[in-house]
């Protein structure tokens, strides 16, 4: 296993990462820990969740997985949004986090967490409030780094010399949206983040799974699916894409690989990458996920698929 440093932090974590957002909702307890301890035997330190995936149980599933194991898994929880219907039950502010905190570390069952995250930037909320309350549960012990996901560059450039002003502990790393489709972040939020060395942990690797190729233009899509459950991701079904990923595909035949292993591949090749989430449904896609780390693609690769991404559609 290849490790990374997250950001400026000292600390390592594994180049392929776990992301657990399936559990509790599509994976019964059960599945979810077999899956854990068999990243763990896979040398995966990194595992992704929040307050809110399967109401909880994602937490509590990994909390019972690394009964006994903690100390090989490094946890990157997330609060900020709903999980609740009172007032205060989302956003940045004080009370939420200090409710918010509590409530984690009761189901993960563990008295501090690795990585924790502010899932979305809250408008109403001053950064300030919001960096305040974190740096003083890093003074508690209870968290080692926090992170932030989903904010724009701007935000995280505001939140970034907010901490420093005040002499604040700081995002070490941020979460967005990020793979072969999806490149946004490359015009402000990655140069930012090179500049003030924010480690990258990209979601949605695999296009939310379109880049499987188990979704064939003009055909239904298969029931049970991210894409059935969850139409919101279904901009990715465009004519322009799915040209791309047939061009895709035949560049990994030709290579005698995936297309998701060449997703992660893609991902692995960038040193701005601290871990790359991906999902499993069972320890075999885990084992299929660490096949793509071996891919080095070279320059010349990376051109190709460049040319590829590039090009209109047929």
């Amino acid at each position: 296993m290849e490790y990374r440093r997250l950001g400026s932090a000292g600390l390592k974590v594994s180049a392929l990462g776990l992301g657990t957002n399936n559990f509790g909702e599509r994976m019964d307890e059960r599945t979810s820990v077999g899956i854990v301890h068999a990243a763990l035997d896979a040398g995966i330190n990194f595992i992704d969740t929040a307050n809110r995936y399967g109401n909880g149980h994602s937490e509590e599933f990994i909390g019972k997985a690394l009964k006994g194991r903690r100390w090989q898994g490094l946890i990157g929880t997330k609060f900020g949004r709903n999980a609740g219907k009172g007032p205060n039950d989302a956003g940045g502010s004080r009370q939420h986090i200090m409710k918010a905190i509590e409530d984690s570390l009761r189901r993960l069952d563990t008295d501090y967490i690795d990585l924790y995250q502010m899932h979305v930037a809250d408008p109403e909320t001053p950064i300030e409030e919001t960096l305040r309350a974190l740096d003083d549960l890093i003074r508690q012990g209870k968290v080692r780094y926090i992170g932030c996901s989903g904010f724009r560059a701007w935000e995280l450039c505001e939140a970034l010399w907010t901490a420093r002003a005040l002499s604040l502990n700081s995002f070490v790393s941020v979460q967005p949206p990020y793979n072969l489709l999806e490149r946004e972040i490359e015009e402000d939020l990655v140069p930012l983040c090179r500049r003030y060395n924010v480690g990258i942990i990209p979601y949605h690797p695999l296009a939310a799974g379109f880049l499987t190729g188990k979704y064939r233009e003009g055909k239904p899509i298969p029931p049970g699916t991210r894409f059935a459950l969850t139409p919101r991701h279904n901009h990715f079904f465009s004519e322009k894409n799915f040209s791309r990923l047939a061009k895709l595909e035949r560049f990994t035949q030709e290579r005698r690989h995936s297309v998701a292993e060449l997703a992660l591949a893609w991902l692995f090749a960038n040193p701005q990458m601290s871990t790359v989430i991906a999902g499993a449904s069972t320890p075999e896609q885990i084992t299929a996920n660490l096949r793509a780390l071996e891919w080095k693609l070279t320059e010349e690769e990376l051109g190709e698929i460049e040319e590829i991404l590039k090009a209109k559609s047929d």
